[in-house]
């Protein structure tokens, strides 16, 4: 098996074995969201406790730009489905909401949370983020969050989103980055992917691959830590930054 299958495959068990916990409802995980301030309570309230519980992001995306009414969204790896549920909302009943993820479990686990919601302007597709199946110039927007970090090929998953994206369309990403290399030994620990932190790229050859893919316009919306530093992190932690980037076709 070449290192790039090794990663997937690595990721995709990883988190697996989340969405089975999940939907067991054993622990007491809180989910990302609902311990972030970058989420209204208000939004997310009357969202599955599983929806919660599975969100492992490190922003939100919906939070970026404005969805409108009527528009397709695609969520590049959805997880358990909170982000797309937080678009239906924005897109309405004449907007159609598609959450695409490698993850069987996680794939099960969005659409029990789909009924108990009964959002049907929603479907979640099992695909690669870099192989959606979606057609051509169909999107309005792609949202994100924390996922294309995890990608071992993200020049494939840039182009893929350039490719379903109408002219025009837009991208709101959140994603870890860095300010500094990483060392060699934390991005050669395989495990170190699915923390997010072995994939994560500097900012500039992020964006880079996002114009070289073919994206007109490329801003950073927000840039701060991905978590307060503390005495038992090591130097390279201060380099990790969770960034909003809002993208134009």
């Amino acid at each position: 098996m070449d290192n790039k299958k090794r990663i997937i495959e690595n990721v995709r068990t990883s988190y697996g074995e989340l969405a089975r916990d999940v939907a067991s409802c054993c622990g007491e995980r809180g989910g990302f969201a609902s311990d972030s301030k970058v989420y209204d309570p208000k939004h997310i309230g009357k969202l599955p406790k599983e929806a919660l519980a599975a969100s492992a992001g490190c922003g939100n995306p919906n939070a970026i730009g404005e969805l409108g009414q009527g528009e397709t969204v695609v969520d590049f790896g959805s997880g358990g489905g909170i982000d797309c549920f937080l678009a239906s909302n924005m897109v309405g009943e004449n907007g159609h909401v598609i959450g695409v993820d490698m993850t069987p479990d996680m794939i099960d686990l969005a659409n029990k949370n789909k009924s108990k919601m009964g959002a049907k302007n929603v479907e979640f597709r099992l695909a690669l983020i870099d192989d959606t199946g979606i057609k051509s110039n169909s999107v309005d927007v792609i949202i994100s969050n924390c996922v294309i970090v995890l990608a071992p090929d993200k020049d494939n998953v840039f182009k893929e989103a350039v490719r379903i994206l109408k002219s025009g369309g837009r991208m709101h990403i959140s994603d870890l980055m860095l300010t500094n290399e990483l060392p060699d030994t934390v991005t050669a620990d395989i495990d170190n992917w699915t923390h997010c932190i072995a994939g994560a790229e500097l900012t500039d050859v992020y964006i880079n691959r996002m114009r070289n893919a073919g994206f007109s316009k490329v801003e950073v919306v927000s840039d701060v830590p991905y978590r307060s530093g503390s005495e038992t992190d090591e130097d390279w932690v201060a380099s990790l930054r969770s960034m909003n980037i809002l993208a134009i076709k």
